[in-house]
């Protein structure tokens, strides 16, 4: 079949090759059209319990998350130059579109009794300031408001807060660059101004950073992986034709693979952007062993359209059978529940196997038009040092196997030892180095104001109105805020309770000492400041005015039924995260009455954590699909139990090294690395199937013959495993040189399960073959 199909390649050559190219440049017409992603919670689906809550959430209070923090460390704050730097880029920020509110010293209100006794908003400080002296006046009122502290500064370090509140829809689509890079204008010129460092964090400003780093590398390691596997091939088969020819393979392949994503209506998010590059690696050798065989028919054959026809016979099932390996391996990711991950393995599958026949097609119909090659080209068959080592390899099958068995013995042990000591561990802010900026401004924040992280909390009192009937709701929250303050991981929450508290002070003249839950004598007079609370304007947009209304709509929702407590809190990361969760339920439930109040606990903190927790899981049981459908595969392909043993064992023993390794070195589960499992046992079950097939192709030759069959078989495919290996690994090495934790973890590790990969498939594969058939006479 598949010598009549590499003949039908030829005869056809041309109408296939317009074919292909029509194809392409229909992809690429729609591959210019593809959208970047910035939603941040499709990673858990929909009918997920903390999904829920968290969109439950949005619905009451419209969004968390969307704030962009900035800091600054001076005891000269309060001086008329620095202030009015201050009030200058509070009114610079203003101006920007996307900017909704800014919560800050200099615009800072207070409640105060008009001529009718209702309290009514006004600013503290005259802006700009005027004298030192109004200034200092104006600085003694804001001091001695409670509310501010801790909020907007911190009066043992003297450090201030500016808290810049930007639009959902804006930082979640392609205009959050131009949002933050127009932020931090006024920044710069308030640095320039007063030579003051401004540090800058939350979420916003995170998400639009690291995102933005992350898609500039992946895009220089794609270029960065074509160059080195130009320069590879080069060396291997010192041809310009051959190299533009596996290029333009890999070229199509990323094309269709963008193309794709567009098709089916996906955006390209974080964990898409992956495929190019893989696309790349996984297409450069699928070219090798095509121009591999080519060239060794030729040289046997001294007929070019013979070795055309035996390159398509001898490597078109192998390469499919490794073509559909890869792309179970990535391809599993779209049997989870998240979309995320759906959309990874729909994309990845497809066009690993759309490369194999981009491969099947253009590398013969190609190949036929061009010269014979030279002798120069073929000349890595020959190579002196890689027959020396396969002449070893050789020896350790027929002669060293229990030298082999003792070794690989010993590595599993080492490599079962390190797994347990692996972690499993993620952070929001994750894989950055801890000399970034980034990392270090996160840092100052959570030592200056314990952190930025939104967690948003919940209490449903179940009834219309129930947070009016009485104190006791009120006393509850403010009891359980108290409780969630005096943690070290957490900063003082924000809500009604804080907001009346705030009110209360300014009924009695400001007095700072009454900064408390109101009473049951106050409670009559501070009532009417709670309705109308949370109402809308004709447009259904809530009221920009400032003061008590505006403070409390903030946290409760219309129906006076549900409260928000909002807290921001330290990146803890995803193992002492849920301690802490669990910690303020048992207070909670101890504080709140679960008969009659209902305490959720959600935003942007809890749903990473789930996020980060779904997608480990999904990618863990993605690993053991793939193991089970590849098994399937080559039972198919091989029809032997023993085989398929002998087949599993290489590709075991790398995924256990690697952990192992990660266990030794401290590398923690989390997404980026679990990826590295299906990666690479997608790729490096190619090795195996490779030699397999070409073993039994040879079998029949050598009349079923197990050691010359094998001889051959090592030196056959040996050259062409071990190019393609040192592609693999050139390929994904180059990630190492990244500035990100994960996008490095996924170069090292995927490269050294390549390694081991290669070595026990060269090894200890044919060692296994040998055993089992020895068994068998």
């Amino acid at each position: 079949m598949w010598y009549r199909l590499g003949q039908f390649i030829l005869r056809f050559r041309l109408p296939l090759l317009i074919f292909l190219l029509l194809a392409t440049a229909f992809m690429a017409y729609h591959a210019s059209k593809v959208e970047i992603s910035y939603e941040f919670t499709r990673a858990i689906p929909v009918d997920n319990a903390k999904y829920q809550d968290y969109q439950a959430f949005l619905k009451k209070f419209g969004t968390d998350g969307s704030t962009v923090v900035l800091g600054v460390e001076t005891k000269d704050f309060f001086t008329v130059p620095v202030f009015n730097a201050a009030v200058k880029m509070h009114q610079e920020l203003r101006k920007v579109k996307g900017v909704e509110a800014i919560l800050d010293a200099p615009e800072a209100i207070q409640l105060a009794k008009d001529s009718s006794e209702k309290l009514v908003p006004r600013k503290i400080f005259e802006t700009p300031a005027s004298s030192q002296a109004s200034l200092d006046s104006s600085r003694a009122i804001f001091e001695g408001m409670p509310f501010y502290n801790g909020i907007l500064y911190n009066p043992e370090s003297k450090v201030y807060l500016f808290a810049v509140t930007v639009n959902k829809d804006t930082a979640n689509s392609k205009s959050r660059t131009r949002l933050i890079n127009d932020i931090m204008a006024p920044v710069h010129a308030f640095e320039k101004e007063t030579q003051l460092q401004v540090h800058v964090s939350g979420l916003p400003f995170i998400r639009t950073s690291v995102a933005n780093k992350i898609q500039k590398e992946l895009q220089w390691f794609l270029i960065g992986s074509l160059v080195l596997s130009a320069i590879t091939l080069l060396m291997f088969f010192r041809s310009i034709s051959a190299m533009f020819m596996s290029l333009l393979v890999v070229g199509m392949g990323v094309i269709f693979s963008v193309g794709t994503m567009v098709l089916f209506g996906y955006k390209i998010t974080l964990l898409t952007t992956l495929i190019p590059p893989l696309v790349v690696v996984i297409g450069v050798p699928n070219c090798i062993y095509f121009l591999n065989k080519y060239h060794t028919s030729f040289k046997e054959t001294n007929d070019k359209k013979l070795a055309l026809v035996n390159m398509v016979g001898k490597m078109g099932i192998v390469t499919l059978f490794c073509n559909i390996a890869a792309a179970i391996g990535l391809g599993v990711f779209a049997l989870t529940k998240s979309d995320l991950l759906k959309e990874f393995g729909a994309v990845a599958g497809i066009n690993i196997m759309v490369l194999f026949f981009i491969t099947l097609l253009f590398i013969p119909s190609v190949l036929s038009y061009l010269p014979v090659p030279k002798a120069r080209e073929m000349r890595y068959l020959t190579n002196k040092t890689l027959e020396a080592l396969l002449v070893k390899i050789e020896k350790w099958t027929f002669k060293h196997s229990s030298w082999v068995y003792g070794v690989t013995a010993v590595v599993t042990i080492f490599a079962i030892t390190g797994i347990f000591q692996l972690k499993s561990e993620g952070f929001i802010v994750d894989d950055l180095p801890k000399k970034d900026v980034i990392y270090k401004d996160l840092k100052w924040f959570e030592s200056n104001f314990n952190g930025v992280m939104p967690m948003e909390i919940l209490v449903d009192t179940k009834k219309k109105n129930g947070l009016l009937r009485g104190l006791q709701t009120l006393e509850k929250i403010d009891s359980f805020s108290h409780y969630i303050a005096m943690r070290p991981e957490t900063a003082r929450p924000l809500s009604l309770v804080e907001g009346l508290k705030f009110a209360r002070q300014a009924f009695y003249d400001g007095d700072s000492s009454y900064y408390a839950v109101p009473t049951e004598f106050d409670i009559p007079v501070m009532s009417q400041y709670l309705k109308g609370n949370g109402s809308k304007d004709s447009s259904g947009v809530k009221p920009k005015s400032g003061g008590i209304d505006k403070l409390l709509s903030t946290f409760i929702d219309s129906n006076k039924q549900v409260a928000r407590i909002s807290v921001n809190m330290k990146d803890i990361g995803s193992r002492k995260l849920p301690v802490l969760l669990s910690d303020f339920r048992k207070v909670a439930d101890q504080t709140f009455d679960t008969a009659k109040y209902h305490v959720t606990f959600t935003g942007s903190s809890v749903t990473f954590l789930e996020g980060s927790i779904f997608i480990i899981n999904g990618l863990r049981d993605s690993i053991l699909w793939a193991f089970g459908l590849i098994a399937l595969c080559m039972l198919y392909l091989f029809r032997s139990f023993r085989i398929l043993l002998c087949s599993l064992i290489p590709n075991i023993i790398p995924l256990l090294v690697t952990a192992g390794v990660m266990g030794w070195t401290g590398v923690t589960l989390k997404p980026s690395t679990v990826l590295v499992f299906s990666v690479a046992l997608g790729i490096a079950i190619d090795v195996t199937i490779r030699f397999l097939v070409n073993y039994k192709q040879e079998l029949p030759i050598y009349n079923g013959e197990v050691k010359p069959t094998l001889i051959q078989t090592i030196h056959h495919t040996g050259v062409s495993i071990i190019y393609t290996s040192l592609v693999l690994i050139a390929g994904f090495i180059i990630f190492c040189i990244s500035d990100f934790g994960g996008t490095k973890a996924l170069g090292w590790l995927t490269s050294l399960t390549l390694v081991t990969g290669t070595l026990t498939n060269l090894i200890l594969l044919p060692v296994l073959i040998w055993l089992f058939r020895k068994k068998q006479h």
